[in-house]
């Protein structure tokens, strides 16, 4: 993948707090379930985008993911979750380069318009590797969760997947998702 980094695509089988600096790659927002006609439009938009590259990147799929609802977010209906998909690219990308694999890649009639070069700099996580279905993470997630109150962290930020098995892959025993999720030291419990 050429990437320095090789951390970044690699997690423990149990919580594990690291830190990560600045990443760049292509990104595209939206809002619906994951697998839903948005997300599909989404997806194919920033493949078609790496696949004009030179030479083509395959990183695999990442998601950050939020909701608006002042309830927690495994209780909002799926239809409602944000979301920001990514490409990590590597280091020392020429310049432009991702403009023209956008005009390259505009006769594959996706949304290639929606695809934007991003940075963003995670920081402090808790992250695992997730084994199994996706519908199986609110396990992990519990698993983070009691390790971020150990620590005297809280959630700072968007919680994030990394799909580093094939997304449409169904057999829950060849299924890997690194889940991370920025963190801060916890404030204060204020009384109520």
């Amino acid at each position: 993948m050429n990437h320095p980094d090789d951390t970044w695509y690699t997690a423990a089988d149990k919580p594990e707090l690291v830190t990560f600096g600045p990443v760049h790659g292509l990104g595209v927002t939206g809002q619906g379930e994951p697998g839903g006609s948005e997300y599909g439009v989404c997806v194919s938009a920033l493949y078609a985008v790496a696949a004009a590259l030179p030479p083509p990147h395959g990183a695999p799929l990442e998601g950050r993911w939020w909701v608006e609802d002042p309830r927690p977010y495994l209780e909002v209906p799926r239809d409602q979750w944000r979301w920001h998909l990514f490409l990590r690219l590597p280091d020392g990308l020429e310049p432009g380069a991702v403009d023209r694999a956008r005009e390259a890649a505009r006769p594959s009639g996706t949304a290639v318009d929606r695809v934007q070069l991003v940075t963003f700099t995670e920081g402090q996580c808790v992250q695992l590797n997730h084994h199994g279905h996706y519908a199986d993470e609110p396990v992990s997630l519990a698993l983070m969760d009691e390790y971020m109150t150990e620590q005297g962290l809280e959630r700072a930020g968007m919680h994030h997947e990394i799909y580093l098995s094939d997304v449409r892959e169904s057999d829950p025993a060849k299924m890997r998702t690194i889940l991370r999720q920025p963190v801060r030291p916890a404030g204060p419990v204020r009384p109520v």
